[in-house]
């Protein structure tokens, strides 16, 4: 919780729930300790998801490959605010490969206010099972390019000669990040 200028690549991830669940605390908390979220949000927390880039994955036995949605359903108490509208745009995936897989897509925006700027590009996603429709999409709008099996009509094919999904060229503060190995003993007394 609470996060900003996040950048998720090079990943291996494995997981019974969220590979990568983006998010504000539920409901007001983050805002209510000083500590938001920035740029992250769905309906009835406002604010907006803006400028994500996701790249490089390999991702194994999963229910959707990409799950977005502006429904959450339920909130914990009388603070949620039903016409706190999020804005959700500028979101590229690129260089994804996953296996074993129920459904490559679930993306729900939200009718007034559909996500925007989606780009699905140089994807593979091989079906644990055959589908009719593997891609489920609904009140967003983007674009695609080398995606198996082909995404939705809502992200329009480009061809393949269409240009990956943006990326920025500029260094994000975690490119200098260098990781540290540290190590803890717990000595037993006997």
């Amino acid at each position: 919780d609470s996060c900003s200028n996040v950048r998720i690549e090079d990943c291996y991830i494995v997981s019974g729930d969220d590979c990568v669940a983006i998010k504000s605390g539920w409901d007001e908390y983050g805002i209510s300790y000083g500590m938001p979220s920035q740029h992250i949000t769905a309906v009835g927390r406002g604010a907006y998801v803006k400028d994500v880039y996701v790249r490089r994955m390999n991702l194994n036995t999963m229910k959707w490959v990409f799950w977005m949605t502006g429904s959450y359903k339920s909130h914990p108490d009388d603070k949620y605010d039903p016409n706190a509208i999020p804005v959700v745009e500028g979101i590229s995936y690129s260089e994804v490969v996953a296996y074993n897989v129920t459904m490559a897509a679930r993306l729900e925006g939200i009718p007034s206010a559909p996500f925007t700027g989606i780009c699905v590009s140089n994807v593979t996603v091989q079906l644990a099972k055959s589908m009719k429709t593997p891609w489920y999409c609904a009140d967003v709008i983007g674009v695609s390019s080398g995606v198996t099996p082909a995404a939705c009509a809502l992200l329009a094919d480009q061809g393949a000669a269409a240009a990956p999904c943006p990326f920025p060229t500029d260094a994000s503060p975690m490119d200098a990040f260098q990781l540290q190995q540290c190590t803890y003993i717990k000595s037993y007394d006997v």
